[in-house]
């Protein structure tokens, strides 16, 4: 049963597995304790969820109402004008319109992120920017040179995850602000919000009021992440009314389920219940990280989401790490191999009460260190001999640097023999790592901090590359033994030259082509972690400088935080 609870992992292309299908495998009827699915562990309230039952049979048999009247009752709730406003059937029906209708030809994006961001565009042909968050600063996003990426590669459309998924970065508002000011010109900023409820950096993160009066700018947000129901498919975004009656126009008269709007119905008498289930999640945060803090070797990242980014210790390879904590301890973990820009080095941990942190903290102490906390970390092994999710994506990105390609998703799954899901080597460029310096352990405000927008915590994560201390005991190298004379080489003829290969580059004036990195950009496979250029390439294939960004120097760090908000 648990080979074929893990083969699930393999079959899959695009996430982890549904909690129905590791139910379904399960064997007993249950499933895990979910640590995967970023959802709200204490909304609906068990009285919610009983009414909706005693609903039930109502609730399936009746067409639902139209989704204009399901959206005036949400704006009605949230104070916004019906005709700033569009609802989804969940935020990926949104993605995928806005893709459709307002992304003309190149999308930029920080990375690792959400998929759909990158996958998306990507597989309507269209050029994918992805902007590198390095590790080293602890994936904190730099507007200013994220900006000065956007212009280098002449990208026309800009998505901000805020805070970010996987990692929960967050951005202070007057930061976003700045930056929509400076890149008024592109075509489209997208702003990204789906788990912002959850932040408590700022009391009034959200820059829905600006996306109203803006020509080009959308912010997304989710309510089945904040409200605890995934399965209910809803989410909702804000512009000026001809971006949102545009992408409203195309969506279909009843694309909202009846569930979706007995939910949107009941809330105006549950905000209390709401609020107080928030507060929760940002208390066991806190929480959750300083137990996870104190495993060895495990660094835990800040965050302002409803999830925490931990890099595993070293020798620990995520897929192993996942499919033990699965079949040994019934925990589902996401782990992120198969997010451009991250490697299997690394977890996304939901937060959830104590008593289910304190049973995965468990489950990870027997996994990474047998059965005593502070015993060497295994080896264990080169993981799997197979890729996970989105990896056959991502080979493609490789090969194309991000360039759109028609029917992409399609060829992931079943072409060229990808859909088998076994594991092909990337392009090989010198490999440098990202942050191999980073410490181990979470950063020091992270165990005591009552915000993750301190001054304190932002400096904690800036100096994630200052060093990371090696084993205590490493085995002495064995003697090498003496050379065995070789016999003289038998001189081979000299080959023809080989024909001058073309300029791998175009000149630096005007946008770059369809998968071509630019100059002072990045190449996929340096995304994916090789900060060094492939051998003959030109050297100026480096990150962005921050120059040229209007009054660069009073903008705040590199998250954006530690600022009065």
């Amino acid at each position: 049963m648990a080979d074929n609870v893990t083969s699930l992992f393999r079959s899959t292309a695009a996430h982890s597995p549904s909690m129905a299908a590791l139910t379904r495998e399960g064997g007993d009827g249950t499933g895990p304790v979910d640590f995967c699915i970023p959802c709200n562990p204490y909304f609906p309230t068990p009285a919610m969820m009983d009414t909706m039952a005693s609903r039930l049979k109502d609730i399936v048999t009746y067409y639902p109402s139209s989704a204009d009247t399901i959206t005036a009752e949400l704006c009605n709730l949230l104070q916004l004008p019906p005709q700033a406003v569009a609802m989804g059937n969940g935020s990926t029906e949104l993605i995928t319109w806005i893709d459709h209708l307002l992304v003309r030809e190149s999308l930029a994006i920080p990375v690792p992120t959400f998929g759909r961001w990158t996958d998306q565009p990507m597989e309507t042909g269209k050029r994918v920017d992805m902007f590198p968050l390095q590790e080293s600063s602890g994936f904190a996003l730099d507007l200013a040179q994220y900006a000065e990426f956007i212009r280098t590669r002449g990208t026309r459309v800009a998505v901000i995850c805020n805070p970010n998924n996987p990692d929960g970065g967050f951005l202070h508002k007057h930061a976003l602000v700045q930056f929509m000011d400076a890149m008024a010109d592109l075509d489209l900023i997208i702003i990204d919000e789906s788990f912002l409820e959850f932040a408590d950096a700022e009391q009034e993160p959200s820059v829905v009021q600006e996306a109203m009066i803006r020509p080009n700018v959308i912010v997304l947000r989710s309510l089945g992440k904040n409200f605890g129901l995934h399965g209910i498919r809803f989410g909702y975004m804000v512009a000026n009314p001809a971006l949102a009656g545009r992408v409203r126009s195309m969506l279909p008269k009843w694309n909202l389920n009846a569930f979706a709007e007995y939910v949107v119905f009941m809330l105006k008498e549950h905000g209390a219940e709401y609020a107080q289930s928030l507060h929760q999640v940002r208390r066991d945060r806190l929480d959750m990280a300083s137990q996870l803090s104190a495993l060895p070797g495990l660094t835990v990242y800040p965050s302002q989401g409803n999830f925490l980014f931990v890099r595993l210790p070293v020798g620990a390879e995520g897929t192993v790490v996942r499919d033990r904590m699965l079949t040994e301890h019934r925990i589902l973990v996401r782990e992120c191999g198969n997010k451009i820009g991250s490697s299997s080095r690394f977890l996304r941990l939901v937060v959830r009460p104590q008593v289910d942190v304190r049973r995965l903290v468990s489950g990870l102490e027997q996994v990474l260190y047998g059965t005593r906390r502070g015993a060497a970390v295994p080896e264990l092994a080169q993981g799997t001999g197979y890729s996970s999710g989105t990896a056959a994506v991502d080979r493609l990105v490789g090969q194309t640097n991000g360039a759109g390609m028609q029917d992409l998703a399609a060829m992931a799954v079943g072409g060229g023999g990808m859909g088998s899901g076994v594991g092909m080597p990337m392009p090989v460029a010198q490999p440098v790592a990202v942050a191999a310096a980073a410490p181990m352990g979470v950063a020091a405000s992270m165990g005591s901090a009552n915000s993750m927008g301190s001054a304190a915590s932002m400096s904690s994560a800036n100096s994630m590359g200052s060093g990371m201390p090696m084993p205590a005991q490493m085995p002495a190298p064995a003697p090498m033994p003496a050379p065995v004379p070789m016999p003289a080489p038998v001189p081979m003829p000299t080959p023809p030259p080989a024909p001058a290969a073309p300029a791998p580059f175009p000149p630096p004036s005007g946008p770059t082509p369809v998968g071509v990195p630019a100059r002072g950009g990045l190449t996929a496979a340096q995304v994916r972690g090789m900060t060094a250029p492939a051998p003959g390439a030109p050297q100026e294939l480096s990150q962005a400088p921050a120059t040229g960004w209007p009054n660069a120097q009073s903008w705040p760090n590199a998250a954006g935080m530690g600022q009065a908000g």
